[in-house]
């Protein structure tokens, strides 16, 4: 039997890090974890409380009172984040979330604790994790480490394709400045930024189909367990 190892994705927003690390779980029978999802529930939490998220006095009482779980959906066959033991995956990902995650995540109270909790969670190895920081804090020794891009102005098609499918109303202009701001805050944080380091594979999907970057990062996969297998 080959080893398991765990693998980073890292990368902008809304470049198809949560569709390859989904596949590769799923290819590899791994477990996914989308570390993304834990910060816009948090950031869910401290917006239904009418917290100020750029206020670090107003927030960091309430982290105590967040706990956070990923459990498997048979039905959606994907693992899904739960807050406080309810399933909060249709409510995370709308724009009210989205214009207010990049300030919750560069919180450095916020990023110690999810960070605790997602190293506990790769402990045992076979887990695909995709985020911001996870190839240079949360899993530093990764096997495999990704970086997805694509440009700006693809990621915000994508987006904008994306919510119109859900049926909401929004408009292409304001998702493309959105992640814009994101970008620029993810990088330039303090705490953990976005960082580009010479150990990631980096992955352009923009010209590429979802098709065409699973076949690139499983062929990545295989050749680094078969490495990993040798004696």
């Amino acid at each position: 039997m080959f080893p398991k190892i765990n693998i980073a994705i890292d990368g902008y927003s809304s470049c198809g890090k949560g569709t390859l690390a989904k596949q590769l779980a799923q290819h590899f029978e791994y477990v996914f974890i989308d570390s993304g999802s834990m910060y816009r529930a948090v950031t869910l939490y401290l917006l239904n409380h009418q917290v100020d998220v750029e206020l670090n006095e107003a927030v960091h009482p309430l982290l105590e009172q967040i706990e956070l779980d990923f459990k498997y959906n048979s039905i959606n066959k994907r693992y899904e984040i739960h807050l406080n033991g309810e399933n909060v995956e249709p409510f995370i990902r709308d724009l009210k979330v989205s214009s207010k995650v990049s300030m919750v995540a560069k919180n450095s109270d916020v990023r110690r604790k999810l960070v605790e909790m997602q190293k506990k969670m790769g402990i045992s190895k076979g887990v695909v994790m995709d985020g911001r920081d996870i190839g240079t804090v949360v899993f530093p020794d990764a096997e495999l480490k990704i970086f997805m891009t694509a440009s700006v102005e693809v990621r915000a098609q994508r987006r904008f394709d994306e919510m119109n499918k859900m049926g909401e109303a929004v408009i292409y202009e304001d998702i493309l400045q959105n992640l814009t701001q994101r970008d620029f805050i993810d990088s330039s944080r303090d705490d953990s930024p976005l960082t580009l380091t010479n150990d990631y594979r980096v992955l352009d999907n923009s010209k590429l189909s979802q098709a065409e970057q699973f076949e690139i990062a499983k062929t990545w996969v295989e050749e680094i367990v078969l490495i990993e297998g040798k004696p």
